[in-house]
């Protein structure tokens, strides 16, 4: 995300972006002192009911003689991975249910059902991504190092292999993770010693996985073993702008880790997931009283959108009209000023109300869109505006 000043990009003042923060303050409050022994009972159902499933789809699978039962089986499994790596391993390990004081259910102590070391995935996950979230050179998550998903990234020749990179990272992605996460830990590492422990740990927790997996279970399946081979206002900002949900039902959004609400998972990343669809309301309804967008659609609409930007990106910029400042995929609060700027006093008097009524980045995303194209004023232009008004805000 290109945003420098991300109040002057909401278009809300300081004093704005500090009441916003604390109404989700409040929120968060609230959750923490409601939480107990509903959200306990619920975590622990859910272990038991992934548990049971992958024994009973693997019984199926051993037992059964025919592609029914084969079918059943591997379906189960499935859903019962899913669970495991979605609702359990990713949301225990933000420490969701740390607060029930149970060793099993601690995220110092949950190993998940995945090739990668999960105490390595913590500080890739929820130190590197979610603190920074967005924040190129930060945030790993940006591409996982193989792919360009923002202008911001420098264009590359090997990129245009970006669309055949996307289905080889889908197709191993828990390994990819696993790579990705062991990388972040080398590289805070103070020695040679401490590389080498991260290295071992990730070494040995891929023979135990594939132990597991390829030998272990293929065997007990019997004959069929050849088929089974702390919160400041302007990081809230960041957070719910960088973000984007997906509409679901009740199963999609529990196979998913509750993830459908991301936006309220990286506003609250240590709630309990069982939580999120109560917040998002309390969240819509913040985003409609400060004008904000508040991002959602049905999941083919955003899998597409991020399967345009992996295909956009793959070209040279010389191929690409838009720019990190007004790109779909980037924003930047140069998006606004350009465009006022540039036009000085020949501004129309829709324009001018939009910048003296301090309209809500969401109308004014919609009056932007509304407005037929112009030229591009140049950087120099767009710099001098962007420090007038980012002065602006700061005296309202």
């Amino acid at each position: 995300m290109a945003i420098t000043e991300v109040g002057v990009y909401a278009h809300l003042s300081p004093a704005d972006v500090e009441a916003f923060g604390n109404e989700l303050d409040a929120i968060r409050r609230d959750i923490v002192d409601q939480r107990g022994a509903r959200d306990a009972a619920y975590i622990r159902r859910t272990i038991a009911f992934q548990r049971g499933l992958d024994v009973v789809s693997r019984l199926i699978i051993a037992l059964s003689r025919g592609k029914t039962g084969w079918l059943l089986g591997a379906g189960g499994l499935a859903v019962a991975k899913s669970v495991e790596n979605m609702e359990l391993g990713h949301n225990i390990g933000h420490g969701q249910w740390d607060w029930m004081n149970d060793p099993e259910i601690h995220s110092r102590n949950w190993e998940w059902d995945m090739a990668g070391v999960s105490a390595q995935w913590r500080y890739a996950h929820n130190f590197r991504h979610h603190v920074y979230t967005n924040v190129l050179g930060m945030d790993d998550d940006i591409g996982f190092g193989v792919m360009r998903v923002t202008r911001d990234q420098p264009w590359r020749p090997r990129l245009l292999l970006q669309p055949l990179q996307n289905l080889l990272l889908a197709a191993t992605f828990e390994w990819g993770i696993a790579l990705h996460d062991l990388d972040s830990e080398r590289d805070r590492a103070a020695t040679p010693a401490k590389k080498d422990a991260q290295t071992k740990a990730f070494v040995q927790k891929i023979g135990r996985q594939a132990g597991k997996d390829f030998l272990l279970f293929p065997v007990l399946s019997g004959r069929r073993w050849r088929r089974t081979l702390t919160s400041k206002p302007e990081w809230y900002l960041r957070q719910m702008l960088g973000t984007a949900n997906f509409d679901a039902g009740p199963l999609p959004a529990f196979s998913s880790g509750n993830l459908c609400y991301q936006i309220e998972h990286h506003l609250f990343p240590d709630l309990p997931s069982n939580r999120y669809a109560e917040m998002s309301h309390r969240v819509r309804a913040l985003c409609e009283k400060y004008d904000l967008p508040y991002t959602t659609g049905p999941l083919w609409r955003q899998y597409l959108l991020t399967l345009r930007t992996i295909h956009k990106l793959a070209l040279p910029d010389s191929f690409l009209t838009a720019t990190s400042d007004d790109a779909p995929e980037t924003a930047s609060e140069r998006k606004f000023l350009g465009r006022n700027e540039s036009e000085g006093d020949h501004a129309d008097s829709s324009d001018r109300a939009v910048s003296a009524d301090r309209t809500g980045l969401r109308s004014t995303l919609h009056a932007i869109a509304a407005r037929p194209a112009r030229v591009r004023p140049s950087a120099g232009t767009r710099h001098r505006a962007h420090r007038r008004h980012r002065r602006m805000a700061l005296q309202r």
